[in-house]
């Protein structure tokens, strides 16, 4: 069993949610609600680990956190 965590986000012109999975390369995806968004992160994160040998499922990266920082302009 994977356990990960994706970055939310929600697109301003499209009002789609957008869903990633860092350290997974193709996991992202996005969809109208968060309920489908998470059925369609599962999916997408499935499909990418089962494309994935052992050896690079064993090396995924390990989430530590979100570090919020402002910036002055």
């Amino acid at each position: 069993m994977f356990k990960f965590t994706a970055y939310i986000e929600r697109d301003p012109e499209t009002r789609y949610y957008v869903g990633i999975v860092p350290g997974i390369p193709g996991a992202h995806t996005q969809a109208e609600s968060l309920d489908e968004l998470q059925e369609n992160l599962k999916e997408v994160v499935e499909l990418c680990l089962e494309e994935m040998d052992v050896e690079d499922r064993n090396t995924l990266p390990e989430f530590i956190g979100i570090q919020q920082m402002e910036v002055a302009l």
